[in-house]
């Protein structure tokens, strides 16, 4: 779950996520041949495909599918041994809500899988081939950010994260601050909506001011074009809310947050009515500032309030929320954990 930093991961910019407490697992066992074979609680159908990642992703049925078909191609490229193996996905992960329901199906079967094929693989490329996995899936160009906070999640800790070094540092979370999570009722898909042609534009600008990446953008450089704008704003926003977070200086923190969402409302156009109307609840109820987290297009809104009200300003938001639009939020309150491991039998 991102705190703030939206748009800005496959730009190689900066972002400030962190791991909550909620997961996907991949239970698996040897079967001694060449295929793989996949069902996951909750979703129909069973995935039956070829271990050596030789099954276009495109081609399987049903499409949950695509996601484990995507990782065998991307670690059949890695030099996985063609190992089959039955797994059985479980996930508490809310799915289509921009908390990363698909990364975590992606880097927990890529764990899995190269585990199963005896393939050494380092935290880092795990990350990418999850990625991989994905765009193969779903021909969504995303970034590194999910990935990369599902791995390298750290308990009471949001994530500074480089995307164009690929580092990390840990930034504490105080006490005194609670992060509040919430569904606006409208899912989220990227196949259908502008993510992609928003990535393809800021790509463009930075390649017409001859610069290898938006992140050596400067704000005077693309205070006329919005798409750009918003990324380079909000490096700056990331830099500025990874400093005030070790002291909780809620103030602070909130005007950021209400600045990210504005700048992905109006100039990245990447939010909806619902996302708007749930941000404007929380901050009505008494949060110090939210926003959307994830791509946009539907989803969850991310917001922060002081820790002892932070359940009190989750349960009026959500009902002011549901009573002016009648969607139905689904809410909790977010802790920082730890990333995603093998768990051992």
């Amino acid at each position: 779950m991102n705190l703030i930093g939206d748009h800005t991961d496959y730009h190689g910019g900066l972002v400030l996520p962190m791991a909550v407490d909620r997961s996907c697992a991949v239970r698996w066992v040897p079967n001694g041949g060449d295929r793989v074979r996949v069902r996951s609680e909750g979703m129909e159908g069973r995935v039956d495909v070829a271990a050596d990642g030789s099954d276009d992703p495109d081609q399987v049925d049903p499409p949950w599918g695509r996601f484990p078909a995507g990782v065998l191609r991307a670690l059949a490229g890695r030099g996985r041994a063609p190992a089959g193996f039955d797994a059985d996905i479980s996930s508490d992960v809310p799915v289509g809500s921009g908390l990363s329901s698909s990364s975590a199906l992606s880097v927990a079967f890529t764990l899995a899988a190269a585990g199963a094929g005896g393939l050494p693989i380092g935290t880092v490329e795990v990350a990418r081939a999850a990625l991989e996995g994905e765009v193969l899936a779903t021909g969504v160009p995303g970034g590194l950010m999910d990935q990369l906070t599902a791995l390298w999640g750290v308990a009471g800790h949001a994530l500074l994260i480089d995307c164009r070094e690929l580092s990390a540092r840990a930034v504490p979370l105080p006490e005194s601050v609670t992060v509040l999570v919430a569904h606006c009722g409208v899912p989220r898909t990227l196949a259908g909506s502008a993510y992609a042609q928003r990535r393809a534009a800021g790509e463009a600008t930075a390649r017409s001011l001859g610069l290898a990446s938006l992140r050596d953008a400067t704000a005077e450089q693309v205070a006329h074009d919005p798409i750009a704008r918003h990324v380079v704003a909000e490096n700056a926003r990331v830099a500025a809310f990874a400093d005030a977070l070790p002291s909780g200086e809620l103030g602070v923190l909130g005007a950021l947050m209400l600045e990210s969402h504005a700048s992905l409302r109006d100039d990245y156009r990447v939010s909806i009515p619902e996302l708007d109307a749930l941000v404007d609840a929380f901050v009505e109820e008494g949060a110090a500032g939210a926003r959307l987290t994830g791509a946009g297009f539907g989803g969850c809104v991310v917001a922060i309030a002081a820790a002892p009200s932070g359940q009190a300003v989750l349960d009026r938001a959500t009902e002011r929320y549901r009573a002016s639009t009648g969607r139905e939020p689904r809410g909790f309150v977010a802790r920082a954990v730890d990333g995603a491991r093998p768990l051992g039998a």
